[in-house]
C-alpha cells in the first residue's frame, strides 16, 4: 500500500510543501488547507497525519511506509469517517453523539465549543498516546462557532509538543483573522477535467459520461460526484425550478417557503443547490447577451446575488434569512 500523501493527484505544490517539511523535520504546528471541496485536501491531511505517526519513517525522509499498524490506523477505513488511531483526531460538525462531547442537543449549525473542549483542550497537556505525534484534523473549519474558534485559538498560540493541526476550509478568508495568522496556508487548486474524469471512472462511471460530467464539475470531485448522482441532480433541478417560479410569483409566499426549507438543509447541500441556481442564471445571461431587452442584465444581476449569498452562508450567516434576502433582492433586480 503506497503512502497516502503520494496518492494526492494534481496538487504538486501542496504535496511538495508537506514532503519538504516532513523530510526536514520542520512540520508546522498548524496548517490551513484552503481550496474547493473534492480536490484532495482531506487526502493530503490524512497523508500528513499518516507520515507523522508512521512507526518506520525516519528523520530525513518524507514518506510513510503505508503498511505499519500506525499507518493503517491513521486513515479512515472505507465507509468510515474517523480513523482508529488514537493520536489522529477528527473534528467535524455533527460527527459525535451529543452526550459524547458534553452536550444535550446535537450540533446542527456549527462545530461547537463543546467539541473543541472535549477533543482538543482536554488532551492538550498530554503527550501523544503512541509517542510520535498528535494530529487534529478539522473538517470544514469555516463552521467553527465563534466560541469554538476562540477556544481553539488558545491552543494554536501555545501548542503542545509534537501536536499538529490541519484545518480544512473551502474559503480560508471565512476564518478568524487571528486563526489565519497562526496557521501556514497551503492552497489547493481545482483539478484538470481529465483527472476528474479518471477518478469518476475509478468509481464505476462509464467513460463517456464521466468525461461529460467532468466538463461540468468545475474541477472538483465533490461536484462531479453530485452530478453523477441522478437523485441529487433531480433535487437540484427541482430547486432551480421552484426558485424561478418564486421569482415570477405574485407574492412572496413561494420565496418564503423556499427559505424556510433552506433552514432545514445541510449547509453543504444548500450551497450545492445555490451553485446550481447561479449556474442557471449564468447560462441564461450568456444565452441572451445579444437580446435587445434587459434579460441578460437581469440574469447577470441575479447570478451575482446568488454568488454573494453563497459567500454569506459559508461565513455562517443564517441560512433562512440569507435565502429570504436573496429572493427579495432577485425579485427587485
Amino acid at each position: 500500500m503506497p503512502a497516502l500523501l503520494a496518492t494526492v493527484r494534481s496538487q504538486p505544490t501542496a504535496v511538495h510543501t508537506l514532503r519538504r517539511a516532513l523530510a526536514a523535520g520542520r512540520v508546522h504546528h498548524a496548517y490551513l488547507f484552503d481550496g474547493p471541496d473534492g480536490v484532495g485536501k482531506e487526502r493530503a491531511a490524512f497523508g500528513l497525519a499518516q507520515a507523522l505517526v508512521c512507526e518506520r519513517r525516519t528523520l530525513g525522509t518524507a514518506d510513510a511506509c503505508g503498511t505499519c499498524g500506525a499507518c493503517i490506523r491513521a486513515v479512515p477505513r472505507p465507509g468510515e469517517t474517523r480513523p482508529a488511531h488514537p493520536d489522529v483526531v477528527v473534528l467535524e460538525r455533527g460527527l459525535y453523539e451529543a452526550a459524547t462531547i458534553g452536550r444535550r442537543t446535537p450540533e446542527s449549525q456549527d462545530i461547537s465549543i463543546d467539541q473543541v473542549r472535549t477533543l482538543v483542550l482536554a488532551r492538550g497537556s498530554f503527550p501523544p498516546y503512541e509517542d510520535r505525534a498528535k494530529v487534529f484534523i478539522v473538517r470544514r473549519a469555516e463552521e467553527l462557532s465563534m466560541a469554538a474558534a476562540n477556544a481553539l485559538l488558545k491552543t494554536l498560540e501555545e501548542p503542545g509538543a509534537r501536536t499538529h493541526f490541519v484545518l480544512l476550509c473551502s474559503s480560508g478568508d471565512a476564518l478568524l483573522a487571528t486563526i489565519r495568522s497562526r496557521t501556514q496556508r497551503v492552497r489547493f487548486g481545482v483539478l484538470p477535467d481529465d483527472v476528474v474524469a479518471k477518478l469518476l471512472q475509478e468509481r464505476g462511471v462509464e467513460r463517456e459520461r464521466a468525461t461529460e460530467i467532468a466538463r461540468l464539475a468545475g474541477g472538483t470531485v465533490a461536484s462531479a460526484l453530485e452530478l453523477s448522482d441522478r437523485e441529487a441532480s433531480a433535487r437540484r433541478d427541482e430547486f432551480v425550478a421552484r426558485a424561478m417560479a418564486a421569482l415570477d410569483a405574485r407574492d412572496l409566499g413561494p420565496a418564503l417557503e423556499l427559505a424556510e426549507e433552506a433552514k432545514k438543509a445541510e449547509k453543504s447541500t444548500l450551497v450545492g443547490l445555490l451553485d446550481a441556481l447561479a449556474s442557471a442564471f449564468g447560462a441564461h445571461a450568456r444565452a441572451t447577451v445579444s437580446a435587445p431587452d434587459r434579460r441578460a442584465g437581469v440574469a447577470a444581476a441575479r447570478h451575482a446575488i446568488v454568488v454573494s449569498t453563497v459567500g454569506q452562508i459559508e461565513s455562517s450567516a443564517s441560512t433562512q434569512l440569507a435565502v429570504e434576502a436573496m429572493m427579495m433582492r432577485m425579485r427587485a433586480a
